[in-house]
């Protein structure tokens, strides 16, 4: 059995933390580990579990690979989509490798940001799965709900089952459309109803053969995308020409709901995909007046809220059921009856052309992070953390010249053509147009402020010479 987590999302309804080129899946939102981290973690324990295959889009490729190396599984693959195409191509590609090297293959699909309480509930469920999917079986978990909810998608499962399967497995009637309240409660007053999860089990040969029969395009793409990607790294990238040829459909679309072969195995095991302040709020722990809370908070006369302080004390006096997160760049202030418009607040970000909608204040690299401290006409303020033996590219800026003071560590910089050691408590100077490098040859991480200053301060007035992390 191989995990394929679907990495590609984006996130944005849990702005301010979750953002464009940091979503939902890499924050340690539940615990301290990240989303994706605990996607993982649950699997310990099923039996004859692979290395996980992780799909995910170019700018969070170095954030997976160092979220997978702090747990031990630098074995899995890292494939990388060039161009998004919703997630039937992404479990196509998942399928062509995998059958590549054994045919029959089991993949366990899963999203890399949803929860889920009970894991041993979770593994039976995949046990109880394991011999329909085997049989061929095209298997999906529908969630046993616990309210009208109209953000899901509906399972509804037949009144005959196959008489090939066990009891716990029931052949799939129909996929339905996120419903309307009213609608929602006739489905969970039924009985006859599921939450459609997006987690699925099937052989790899068995969805490629239904792939083919029902969207013959995405295998072509899929085989020609993998037939001509190429390693860089720790990654596998797709030919873009040949992925970005695929159309962009969801498994559900594309398959399940056309194939006869789609079964469902109810789960009730606390699941959620955690698409909303509201929703992160109801599963996480609670005190005595509902609250939950994260950071350094105080609250008087609070009631159901969810509070999150990141960066500094946040106190709430008098408010209930309201959401406030707070960053180093950004506060969210809502009613929880009114999260749902956090999307409106997103899309005035984007026209407005505010960097808050896709980046944070810290930002991160494959060599460690900055933090923009301060900037002003003419000036920029940034906290470097270089990451033990990682280095920075040779480059060079038109614009802008940099002064480097060390805070801890030691930092092996080359100035022009002159190369050097500069350690705590000692800088130097970067003038423009010179062409430099910074590296943490030392055993701990290294520490520096970064003074910029010059006409235009963008990232992209940057000339790479050489870098060992690909970049362009």
């Amino acid at each position: 059995m191989i995990p394929v987590i679907l990495s590609g999302g984006s996130g944005t309804r849990l702005w301010p933390l979750s953002r464009a080129k940091k979503p939902k899946q890499f924050l340690p939102l539940l615990n301290d580990k990240s989303m994706l981290q605990n996607t993982l973690l649950r699997l310990k324990g099923l039996p004859a579990l692979e290395s996980p295959m992780v799909i995910c889009n170019e700018d969070h490729r170095f954030m997976v690979a160092e979220q997978l190396r702090e747990l031990a599984t630098e074995q899995a693959d890292i494939i990388l989509e060039p161009v998004g195409r919703n997630t039937a191509p992404a479990i196509a590609i998942a399928a062509v490798k995998a059958v590549a090297d054994n045919p029959d293959a089991l993949l366990l699909v899963l999203a890399a940001d949803h929860a889920i309480r009970d894991i041993p509930a979770f593994h039976q469920a995949i046990e109880l799965a394991t011999p329909a999917a085997q049989q061929g079986k095209l298997v999906t978990f529908g969630i046993v709900p616990t309210c009208a909810h109209t953000g899901y998608g509906y399972i509804r499962k037949a009144e005959q089952t196959d008489a090939s399967l066990t009891a716990e497995v029931f052949t799939v009637a129909e996929f339905c459309e996120k419903p309307d309240l009213a609608t929602a409660t006739g489905f969970v007053n039924s009985g006859q109803y599921y939450w459609n999860s997006g987690m699925f089990l099937f052989r790899a040969s068995s969805l490629l053969a239904e792939l083919k029969q029902f969207a013959p395009q995405i295998v072509t793409c899929a085989e020609q995308a993998m037939l001509k990607a190429s390693r860089d790294l720790d990654f596998i990238r797709l030919d873009k020409t040949a992925f970005a040829a695929s159309p962009s459909d969801s498994i559900d679309y594309a398959v399940m709901e056309k194939s006869a072969n789609a079964v469902m195995v109810a789960l009730d095991a606390g699941w959620s995909d955690v698409g909303s302040w509201d929703a992160l709020w109801d599963v996480m722990a609670k005190d005595e007046q509902g609250n939950a809370c994260r950071g350094d908070v105080l609250l008087d006369q609070c009631r159901n809220s969810y509070i999150n302080a990141e960066e500094r004390l946040v106190a709430v006096i008098g408010l209930d059921d309201v959401v406030v997160v707070e960053t180093k760049d950004a506060v969210l202030v809502a009613s929880k009856s009114h999260i749902q418009a956090v999307k409106n607040i997103v899309t005035k970000l984007q026209s407005y052309g505010r960097s808050e909608v896709d980046l944070h204040r810290e930002v991160f690299r494959p060599w460690g992070k900055y933090d923009s401290v301060d900037n002003g006409n003419r000036y920029q303020v940034k906290h470097i953390t270089v990451k033990p033996g990682a280095k920075l590219s040779v480059q060079m800026h038109h614009h802008r010249a940099e002064h480097w003071v060390v805070v801890s560590g030691s930092a092996l910089v080359r100035n022009g053509d002159n190369e050097f050691l500069v350690t705590e408590n000692e800088s130097t100077f970067i003038p423009v147009g010179t062409i430099h490098s910074l590296e943490n040859p030392g055993k701990i991480p290294l520490e520096l402020i970064e003074v910029q200053s010059g006409s235009y301060l963008g990232e992209d007035d940057i000339v790479r010479f050489e870098d060992k992390y690909g970049r362009n």
